[in-house]
């Protein structure tokens, strides 16, 4: 009887470790998923700052830039020549800036930006980004902008236009 109990403990004991194993495994499992989906789609070379883009919309290799954020704030002050192409979080956004971008050569200088919320929580942006390199664009770059348009941008003393 001895014998049976203790094999019944050590039974127990290791279903119980197999449990809390696969239980670690999922949890982790869905903590790398959720990881890769927010994923930034970039590599740092394709990123510039604010400066960087406002000093080259003076140069004779001026890019192509897109803004993919809300049209209010668009409306409110963007950067100069600009396209306003929607929120690329949206369905609607994202076929906009996909039509739009079609009609453009591959290895143009394109440039995109939101400046809705702090780029790390920025829905627009990637999504954004993910579709026109999706498409072929080869010379894409993205602005981080790291806490909205107004605060680096505008506040920042860079050009800005009005309105759409």
């Amino acid at each position: 009887m001895d014998n049976a109990r203790r094999i019944a403990q050590r039974g127990g004991a290791i279903l119980c470790l197999a449990v809390v194993t696969l239980a670690v495994a999922i949890l982790l499992q869905h903590e790398v998923a959720a990881k890769d989906s927010t994923a930034d789609p970039w590599r740092p070379g394709d990123v510039i700052t604010p400066k960087q883009l406002a000093d080259s919309l003076h140069t004779a290799h001026k890019p192509v830039v897109a803004c993919v954020g809300f049209d209010f704030l668009f409306n409110g002050g963007h950067v100069p020549g600009a396209w306003y192409r929607g929120p690329a979080s949206q369905a609607k956004g994202l076929k906009n800036l996909k039509a739009w971008a079609a009609g453009l050569d591959r290895k143009r200088d394109v440039v995109i930006y939101c400046g809705c919320c702090p780029w790390k929580d920025c829905p627009n942006i990637r999504p954004a980004f993910a579709a026109l390199k999706a498409m072929g664009f080869t010379h894409l770059k993205v602005v981080e902008i790291a806490k909205d348009f107004p605060t680096n941008w505008t506040a920042q003393g860079l050009p800005t236009e009005k309105g759409s």
